[in-house]
């Protein structure tokens, strides 16, 4: 079952259980995916790659809309943020830790023969595809130039 039906499915359970957030948050991620298909040239296909970009950048506006409110002591707006932001994550590939993230970017640094910060250009081209969906880019670029000051 690919991600896209996985989420309707889940609207079904979410709309049986009466679960308000849950449903708005899969109606949200629904909505975004159905936009994608029906995007010019996409031929109303989807692919779970497509769909996990997606997911990541929902989780991404939910974190950052809820660190805004955070700082705004609006804390019922982060609240619900939060709670959509856990209904996204549970679609998306479990993310790497910073140790595994530092090994696998390390292994990437000696394929690739990197040995000073002006390498890093090589290793994000790199490290960005190799590690797409199981790491944010953010994390990604702040690990490469770490471990390439060293």
């Amino acid at each position: 079952m690919n991600l896209f039906d996985q989420v309707s499915e889940g609207i079904k359970d979410a709309m049986r259980a009466k679960d308000k957030v849950r449903l708005e948050a899969l109606r949200g991620i629904k909505k975004e995916f159905i936009e994608a298909k029906t995007a010019k040239g996409a031929n109303d296909e989807l692919s779970d790659e497509a769909a996990i970009q997606i997911l990541q950048k929902m989780a991404k506006q939910r974190r950052d809309s809820a660190a805004i409110y955070t700082t705004q002591n609006r804390a019922d707006l982060a609240e619900n943020e939060l709670a959509e932001l856990a209904v996204i994550e549970a679609f998306l590939p479990k993310q790497l830790s910073q140790d595994e993230l530092d090994a696998k970017i390390g292994e990437i640094i000696a394929q690739v023969g990197a040995t000073s910060p002006a390498d890093m250009g090589k290793v994000m081209g790199v490290a960005t595809k190799a590690l797409a969906g199981v790491a944010a880019g953010k994390a990604i670029s702040e690990t490469v130039k770490k471990l390439l000051s060293k």
